[in-house]
């Protein structure tokens, strides 16, 4: 590959870029409609963020700029499950929390904590490529179980795990996003909810609960956290400020069992040793001060509407093509061919010749690999851009059906 191979470890074979960061490098600083990266929208960072950012800097300067503890600011941990319990999800008592380096961190250390080469996780298919390329970097084996509108087949999960067993074989882990999935926007149901925990009891694996997307929802939702509804602390609650206040902070948080947190604790301070200080007491700040919900309800109003421009544009546009997803939160729809077209080798003629871009199918889908289908962002352009892009991808199909 490089002058380097040769001094690679082993390790790096499983390596995989991510389209979706090659993509933004791509379409940087160009006139290119993005319907890729899950970019929020810049409105609806707060602008008291720098009022709060100044005042920490003024009156804690000397707490704020220093190490800190490897698992997080204590003040900051104990706010983080307060508003995690009043965001509706069940705590036990012997749960904990850590402060992680956004979401994508806590992903990577869980992993590095509970999977070895050959193991068993268990993914949604399609599933977010992020996560799916930390676990096969640590030798994961892939079931995927199929999604629809309502998330994760349990029915067909408990056909696999009972096949798994009678070849004397039981997963790890299960990873998922039940709510407002990414890349699709589906939501699990209650009762797959319900019955996924049930399944975990019976077949003893752990679940990992990726929850970037449920706190603005785009029509009433009735559900439960899967933490909510674990008896004996086999989920793993993961969660950001990514999308509710600002990427830029990096600052993400676990809540387990405190085995389980003591265990990433060792793990991360190998890692980075404990995550941005300031960040912590920003985030911190702005729970406090109402500017995390502030921000969560301008998030809400402004990608419903982006949501139903998506729609509308599909639906104008792209009826007779494809069919998607239609999603009730998040940022994202999944979008599938009616014809035979790789997406991917497509990607570059949308971008060059079209100036629109989408990410791939193909890597959402880890295990079967679909090629004719794309994910379509609408949180970060406007309504216009959606509406264009959409139109523009439409005309790419159609010119290819053709040739």
């Amino acid at each position: 590959m490089d002058g380097y191979s040769r001094f690679a470890s082993k390790r790096t074979t499983l390596f995989r870029a991510s389209e979706i960061r090659e993509l933004l490098k791509l379409t940087e600083g160009k006139d290119i409609i993005s319907l890729a990266g899950g970019l929020p929208d810049p409105r609806v960072f707060d602008e008291r963020l720098k009022d709060i950012t100044s005042r920490i800097l003024e009156d804690q300067r000397d707490l704020a700029l220093q190490y800190s503890p490897t698992a997080g600011v204590t003040e900051f941990r104990k706010t983080l499950i307060e508003f995690t319990r009043d965001k509706g999800v069940k705590l036990g008592p012997e749960d904990d929390v850590i402060v992680t380096t956004g979401s994508q961190e806590s992903l990577y250390l869980i992993a590095r904590v509970l999977v070895d080469p050959g193991d068993i996780v268990i993914i949604e298919e399609p599933t977010y490529l992020a996560a799916a390329n930390v676990f096969r970097e640590h030798g994961a084996v892939f079931k995927a179980i199929p999604i629809d509108h309502d998330g994760m087949k349990t029915e067909i999960l408990e056909e696999r795990l009972r096949q798994l067993k009678s070849e004397g074989k039981k997963p790890k882990l299960a990873y998922l996003v039940p709510t407002c999935q990414n890349p699709s926007g589906s939501t699990m149901t209650q009762e797959r909810r319900k019955h996924l925990i049930e399944l975990a009891e019976q077949y003893d694996f752990l679940i990992i609960e990726d929850d970037p997307y449920s706190f603005f929802t785009f029509e009433p939702l009735q559900f439960d956290y899967l933490k909510t509804l674990d008896p004996n602390y086999r989920v793993l609650y993961v969660s950001t400020f990514s999308k509710i206040l600002a990427p830029g902070l990096r600052i993400g948080w676990t809540i387990a069992h405190k085995d389980l947190v003591r265990y990433i604790e060792l793990a991360k301070q190998t890692v980075d040793l404990h995550s941005s200080t300031l960040s912590q007491y920003i985030a911190m700040e702005a729970i406090k001060k109402g500017i995390v919900e502030d921000t969560i309800e301008r998030a809400r109003i402004l990608y419903k509407e982006k949501r139903d421009a998506m729609m509308e544009a599909l639906e104008e546009h792209m009826s007779s093509l494809a069919t998607w997803t239609k999603p009730v939160g998040g940022f994202f729809t999944m979008v599938y061919l009616n014809v035979d077209l790789d997406t991917k080798a497509l990607v570059n003629e949308a971008v060059t010749k079209y100036k629109v871009a989408y990410v791939p199918g193909e890597s959402f889908f880890p295990v079967t690999k679909k090629k004719n289908t794309m994910r379509l962002n609408f949180s970060y352009p406007p309504p216009e851009k959606i509406r264009e892009g959409v139109k523009r991808i439409a005309t790419l199909v159609k010119e290819k059906i053709k040739a």
